[in-house]
């Protein structure tokens, strides 16, 4: 008797436990649906700067597994460069929405021709993408960064900003453009001053 009452002991206390770990995975599942206040300060945010006069955005590409480039790459044959993973698409396809839901449409988007940077910029799915070479990696030629980022501040500061423009680019770019080392997918609003750039916000992509 004493046994079966151990027995339905033991099975009372397992079921306890099973029901608890069940409520506290709903529970955590509940917390994580719902957005942090630091979250939903950061949406606001992006609300607020997106398509202000004198901003603009600027993106590196989405996840792809590496550094660098192999050996072997060639510009335009993407069978050579390292190239966004399933993950990353994913991710670019929800940063763009996450900037279409912000007010952002019928935008030029800017690319490095470098494939990871192209696919990132079709898959925000903001508007017409234009190959721009001065947005290209300098990665393997540092004695071409200060030439490339004079330009391309000089194209920054020529640029009509009276509209929205996005530039998908990679980390060395951003780096030497803001001195931020960003994640890859993080987006970035700088602000044209007659001092300069100043990096105004920064985004996660996530």
């Amino acid at each position: 008797m004493n046994d079966r009452n151990a027995l339905f002991s033991s099975i009372q206390q397992n079921n306890a436990l099973v029901v608890v770990y069940h409520l506290y995975a709903l529970i955590l599942l509940l917390c994580l649906m719902i957005p942090s206040p630091a979250a939903e300060a950061a949406e606001l945010e992006l609300l607020e700067l997106v398509g202000k006069p004198d901003h603009i955005i600027v993106m590196r590409h989405a996840l792809g597994p590496g550094v660098g480039d192999p050996p072997q790459f060639r510009l335009g044959d993407c069978a050579t460069q390292r190239n966004l993973s399933p993950t990353g698409r994913e991710q670019a396809a929800r940063i763009g929405a996450r900037l279409r839901a912000a007010g952002l449409t019928d935008t030029k988007v800017y690319s490095s021709q470098w494939c990871r940077c192209l696919e990132t910029a079709q898959l925000l799915r903001l508007g017409l993408v234009i190959e721009l070479p001065l947005l290209n990696s300098f990665f393997r030629s540092r004695d071409r960064e200060r030439e490339q980022m004079e330009g391309l501040r000089a194209w920054i500061g020529a640029a009509d900003l009276t509209r929205p423009v996005v530039l998908v680019t990679h980390q060395v770019n951003i780096t030497a453009l803001s001195g931020i080392f960003p994640s890859e997918g993080e987006v970035l609003v700088l602000r044209r001053e007659p001092a300069g750039l100043r990096v105004v916000a920064r985004f996660a992509g996530d």
